[in-house]
C-alpha cells in the first residue's frame, strides 16, 4: 500500500513466484475503509500480508490490519531498491512496486513500537522540545532569561 493522510493506494501481488502483480484501487485512510478492503481480499483459510512505507501516518494502519488477523509490515523507505534513472513517481506505481518487492522478500521491515512504547517516545520528544525551548521570563517589567 502507498499510504497518505487522506487516501491509500492498493496493489495486490498474487501468491507464488509468477503470480500477477496489479493495481487494485484507492481507499480512504479511515479504519472503516481499511476494514472493508481486508474483508474483500480475505479468502477462507488464507492469511494476507500487507506492507507500507514508514512515514507520517504512523502505526495505526499496521495495528488495524493486525487486529483483523493479518500481517502488516512497515518498510524502511530509504532501503527500497531504486533503478538508476527512475524519476517518475506516482502513488499507483509505488504501490505496485511495493507489492512486487514485498512478495520477492526485497524489502526491509522496521521494528514497530507497541502503543505503550509509542506513548513513551512521544512523551520524551515533547519533554525534549519543551526543555530545549528558549523561555523568556518577565519579572517586575524587566525581561530576562
Amino acid at each position: 500500500m502507498d499510504v497518505s493522510k487522506d487516501r491509500h493506494v492498493v496493489a495486490v501481488a498474487e501468491g507464488g513466484r509468477d503470480g500477477e502483480v496489479r493495481y487494485y484501487g484507492e481507499i480512504g485512510s479511515d479504519s472503516a475503509s481499511v476494514r472493508r478492503l481486508v474483508h474483500k481480499l480475505e479468502r477462507p483459510g488464507s492469511r494476507l500480508h500487507f506492507c507500507y512505507q514508514a512515514g507520517p501516518t504512523g502505526y495505526g494502519l499496521q495495528r488495524s490490519i493486525e487486529g483483523l488477523g493479518h500481517e502488516c509490515a512497515v518498510i524502511v523507505p530509504s532501503l527500497i531498491p531504486r533503478r538508476p534513472g527512475e524519476r517518475v513517481k506516482t502513488n499507483r506505481r509505488d504501490a505496485v512496486k511495493l507489492a512486487h518487492l514485498f512478495r520477492a522478500g526485497e524489502l526491509t521491515e522496521i521494528w514497530t513500537p507497541d502503543e505503550a512504547h509509542e506513548a513513551m517516545r512521544d512523551l520524551v520528544r515533547a519533554r525534549e522540545a519543551v526543555s530545549g525551548a528558549h523561555v523568556e521570563v518577565w519579572v517586575d517589567g524587566r525581561g530576562g532569561t
